[in-house]
């Protein structure tokens, strides 16, 4: 299935909510993910759902967002695909992947979500840009 044929599939469940840019935020947004997935029906998921949520609000909270200036995630279900979305306000600070080394704490993230989604991007937007994430249901 193309991005195409996706985006006309029928959302049968959408959960979206904004966030401070603090360190909590971040496990606040993993923990209402992994909820939400089981909730729907998909506990299996819920752990890479929680995972990738925590990779992508990360992300965001330390590269992409500015004071006074919330970042949202979004969770969307339709009958193939449960996606995760996290827009922030930094169009510019576009997320890349990494090799990092052995001893580096950081610069995983994105081969984190890579490793768990079927798909992942980023689509810009007028102001800011949103990093998503797709696994695939059937």
């Amino acid at each position: 299935m193309d991005a195409a044929q996706r985006s006309l599939t029928p959302v049968k469940q959408e959960d979206r909510l904004d966030y401070t840019p603090y360190p909590g935020s971040v496990q606040l947004a993993r923990r209402r993910a992994a909820r939400l997935a089981a909730e729907w029906g998909f506990v299996d998921l819920a752990g890479d759902v929680a995972l990738i949520v925590s990779e992508l609000a990360g992300n965001a909270l330390l590269h992409g967002c500015m004071p006074g200036r919330y970042f949202r995630v979004r969770l969307v279900l339709t009958a193939t695909v449960l996606r995760v979305e996290v827009t922030d306000p930094r169009g510019e600070r576009r997320p890349r992947r990494r090799e990092a080394a052995d001893d580096e704490m950081f610069g995983r993230g994105l081969l984190i979500v890579e490793a768990l989604a079927a798909r992942w991007g980023v689509t810009p937007r007028t102001v800011g840009k949103t990093v998503w994430a797709e696994l695939d249901l059937t």
